[in-house]
């Protein structure tokens, strides 16, 4: 062997592309791990704001059912490698993990920094070779088969190339969409690409005075007729420009592609924990029996936070200091409409540089799930954000990214 031959080079150092560097060297291959930028595993350090929410405690079957329809994909990698052999490995390379709500799962340290030093170490025990600066313009092929890379500096041999180098979110920490432009060269088909995972900007201004509180169990519903069987449910926090919280990081998967077909998305929101329009009348009766004299301020208030109370009432074109009975039967009727199903019309967002995942990518058709070796050239495979698969917030897209890599690193 030459000095720059190998039997496997990993293209991208992110959750992925390390582990299928790991299971490759422990199998007794020679491995290159090369990243573009000057540190290895820049977004891994951001995921979940540093703490890193590795996986969580669902079954597979639920698991796949997250990332919808495609999910099946995955079946063999998660049987492969599942939430507890992640849990199992980090425990090996010396890293606890907790889950203190019973479904994340964290490294006890809640630091991203722990993962990533653990994962140094064990490359270093193994020793795989590891050269960032090195951003790969071209894989190299002979007919149907692999024979290594060009970088901008120089050429590296392999009959094995794994390309993990993530999507197009965050360019800030290398994410420029690499990956599918050296699929694409090879002949691989890559879908449309939208940024997911991201808040979301509004048409209606009246959001920027509700920031200061945090609305559980929201329900989302896009409210367009041949999409009105897309919905969500979580928690949701008003912003200066639109909204954001767990729930609108989840359906901005399902938002920005219609973004791309209509100019404006109009959405419906229940910010009353699911009360419907009957059982909103029911609790003002009950809270008037309590105390006839309050504001209709102060009764919506019971409902939801104040500052949102005062939106709402200013939609339905109601004085917060009128009383309730004193109200036009239409207008009570229109405000309780409006806390039922609060409309909201999205109108954009901030692009793939505030997106945490890319909706998107390689085309799963061409790659094979039970080795992520491409269906079209011996030698490649795949693994990670890079192919046409994610899934919502909450340990779904990183768990998938180890498992990918995991198999991937297999070389079976």
């Amino acid at each position: 062997m030459y000095e720059n031959d190998y039997d496997l080079i990993v293209v991208g150092s992110g959750a992925a592309g390390i582990m299928a560097a790991i299971v490759a060297a422990r199998e007794g291959k020679k491995v290159l791990l090369l990243e573009k930028l000057s540190k290895i595993a820049s977004k891994l350090k951001a995921t979940g704001g540093g703490r890193c929410n590795l996986t969580n405690t669902l079954s597979n079957e639920d698991f796949m059912a997250r990332f919808g329809r495609e999910g099946r994909f995955m079946q063999d990698a998660l049987k492969a490698f599942d939430n507890k052999a992640l849990i199992a490995f980090m425990d090996e390379i010396g890293i606890e993990t907790h889950a203190p709500d019973g479904f994340r799962i964290f490294p006890t340290s809640h630091s991203s920094a722990t993962i990533i030093e653990g994962l140094q170490k064990e490359m270093q025990r193994l020793d795989i070779s590891v050269t960032c600066n090195q951003r790969v313009s071209r894989v190299l092929v002979t007919g149907k088969h692999i024979d290594g890379v060009k970088t901008q500096t120089d050429t590296f041999l392999a009959p094995n190339v794994i390309i993990a180098t993530g999507g197009l979110g965050y360019p800030v920490l290398g994410a420029e969409g690499d990956g599918y432009n050296l699929a694409s060269e090879l002949g691989h088909k890559v879908t449309d690409l939208s940024p997911a995972m991201m808040p979301l900007r509004t048409k209606e201004e009246w959001v920027k005075n509700c920031r200061a509180d945090t609305i559980a169990k929201v329900e989302l519903r896009v409210n367009l007729k041949k999409h009105k069987k897309l919905r969500a449910t979580g928690d949701l926090i008003f912003t200066n420009h639109g909204i954001r919280g767990p729930v609108v990081l989840d359906f901005a998967r399902e938002v920005t592609p219609l973004l791309k077909k209509y100019e404006e998305v109009p959405l419906v929101l229940n910010l009353t924990k699911g009360m419907n329009e009957e059982q909103i009348q029911n609790h003002f009766k009950r809270e008037l029996k309590k105390n006839s004299k309050q504001t209709i301020l102060e009764l919506v208030s019971t409902l939801i936070p104040t500052p949102l109370s005062r939106e709402i009432c200013n939609l339905a074109n109601i004085h917060v200091d009128e009383k309730y009975k004193k109200i036009a039967g239409i207008k009570r009727a229109k405000l309780i409409s409006l806390l039922a199903w609060t409309p909201l019309t999205i109108t954009g967002h901030d692009g793939f540089k505030m997106a945490m995942i890319t909706r998107g990518g390689i085309s799963l058709k061409e790659i094979d799930p039970k080795t992520m070796q491409s269906k079209l050239i011996n030698g490649l495979y795949f693994c990670g954000e890079v192919m046409n698969l994610d899934g919502p917030c909450g340990g779904y897209n990183l768990q998938w990214s180890f498992a990918s890599g995991y198999l991937a690193g297999k070389l079976l």
